[in-house]
């Protein structure tokens, strides 16, 4: 678990997951937090079930890097958005994060806050050198935060850029 200002940021087990893909409060009920207006969309919906639960019930997968990390509000007892590494470092060392944040708590800055938290504790991890991002062009927001979070635009495609922070350990 991970604590900023404002949010707790805490990785999902696979039975919690299966509970967040459900999107009928149940996690929430777990969680002991408010509803919020989550939703799924289908391409979370896909990659949940054929990436990140699989990888989940992998034994020798360390999880952290294959789950969704919920952020919670500490004022509201909500949970405010996701993030999601797609899995352990590779052998340059690198990882991916990608990350949402629910409409009703959009534009509070809380994305920023939870991609530092990743940040600080992805810092402690060894095995990782650098984090990747790629941000839709039209999604202003998105590449916001990662210019607050010091990324640094490394590419980009007809649709996307492509971001990099390289870490020092």
């Amino acid at each position: 678990m991970i604590e900023t200002a404002r949010l707790i940021i805490q990785p999902l087990t696979y039975d919690q997951l299966v509970k967040y893909a459900q999107c009928d409060n149940s996690l929430e009920w777990e969680l002991k937090v408010h509803p919020s207006s989550r939703t799924i969309s289908s391409e979370l919906k896909e990659a949940l079930d054929l990436v990140i639960l699989p990888n989940m019930s992998n034994p020798t997968n360390n999880y952290l890097f294959w789950t969704l990390w919920t952020a919670i509000s500490k004022a509201d007892n909500r949970m405010v958005g996701d993030l999601g590494i797609f899995g352990e470092p590779n052998t340059e060392g690198a990882i991916e994060i990608g990350y949402g944040t629910y409409d009703e708590f959009q534009g509070n800055g809380y994305m920023t806050e939870i991609v530092g938290g990743i940040i600080g504790w992805v810092k402690k991890q060894p095995a990782v050198k650098v984090i990747t991002a790629s941000t839709d062009k039209s999604n202003t927001a998105s590449f916001k935060v990662l210019e607050k979070n010091n990324f640094i635009k490394v590419g980009e495609t007809v649709d996307q850029y492509h971001w990099n922070l390289l870490l020092s350990q």
